[in-house]
């Protein structure tokens, strides 16, 4: 008896201890210690606020306001106006083409590539190198691409020489398509299906097994269980993946602008030529008004991505 009446206290001094509530300071705001944390957690952000504010922020402001000054410094609605001209829009209708083309075909190939890699080990050989050459192809672009592709894929490439002298098969006989719009869709898709493999991947591994057990419980087959459970769950995430890589591709300038070298089919390549074609000298500030109306596409789509993107995510918390 009297061991219990010693061990209720010692319990109730303990619980009390373990909610006693944190130390606050004299003016009854947080202590010293953990105003200081706090502080120099948000000196740790600077770094990366400035890099947003020098090469975000600015340049986005300077583009946006330039589309409405002329090239002395007076406002002006023109700018913006040239955006209803018919080639601007036919350059708009080019670049959200090659995006959409390109997404689709990259969204299908790379969601094909990740249902593959699933029933594959995390921590295996095949799955850890396609998961690293993912990372390393999704950002490779510029000249460095449009390089390897001209000497592959030229006038004169490797498998352009192979297949006319072996086979007979001459790849330009219409024409040398690879240096116009349509020799944009192949290099677009050497870094969107590997970047659609990153975002999709983990969507798919987080389909947890007991809806399959279940599914196969309740009288279903593989069939059923991706009709009824899979697709409806990973359409959101599909979608969003799809949006990504859209932007991606609408954004796009390098490897355009050193493979697609002559005219400017797509819009980064008209904001280009405004600012270094001789045609529209005196109209260098059209590049501004451009500029605007891809971050209005852009701003749409990635708002868009993130509205599937929170609808995805509620499954997978």
């Amino acid at each position: 008896m009297t061991a219990d009446t010693t061990a209720a206290p010692a319990a109730s001094r303990a619980g009390s201890e373990l909610r006693a509530p944190a130390r606050r300071g004299p003016s009854g705001g947080a202590s010293l210690p953990a105003r200081l944390s706090r502080g120099l957690a948000a000196i740790g952000l600077v770094p990366f606020a400035a890099y947003l504010l020098l090469f975000l922020v600015l340049p986005t402001i300077l583009a946006v306001a330039t589309g409405f000054f002329t090239r002395n410094g007076a406002f002006t609605t023109s700018n913006i106006s040239a955006l209803w001209d018919p080639t601007v829009l036919l350059t708009f209708a080019n670049s959200a083409g090659l995006s959409l083309l390109t997404a689709a075909i990259g969204a299908i190939i790379g969601a094909l590539v990740c249902y593959a890699l699933l029933g594959m080990s995390p921590s295996g050989g095949v799955r850890t190198v396609i998961d690293a050459a993912s990372g390393v192809l999704a950002q490779t672009g510029g000249v460095m691409l449009a390089f390897m592709f001209i000497a592959t894929l030229g006038l004169r490439g490797v498998l352009t020489e192979l297949l006319k002298n072996t086979l007979g098969i001459d790849l330009f006989a219409h024409g040398p398509w690879i240096y116009e719009l349509p020799g944009l869709i192949l290099p677009y898709l050497y870094f969107q299906i590997p970047l659609m493999v990153i975002t999709f991947m983990p969507a798919l591994s987080a389909l947890k097994p007991q809806w399959a057990e279940a599914n196969l419980t309740l009288g279903g087959t593989r069939g059923s269980f991706w009709l009824r459970i899979g697709i409806p769950v990973l359409t959101p995430a599909f979608l969003a993946s799809f949006l990504l890589l859209f932007a991606n591709a609408f954004s796009s300038y390098a490897t355009a602008a050193a493979l697609a070298s002559q005219g400017s089919q797509i819009v980064p390549l008209q904001i280009r030529a405004a600012l270094t074609s001789e045609t529209v000298l005196g109209r260098e500030n059209l590049a501004g008004a451009l500029a605007l109306g891809m971050i209005v596409v852009v701003g749409i789509v990635m708002w868009l991505y993130s509205l599937v993107q929170r609808r995805a995510a509620r499954w997978q918390a």
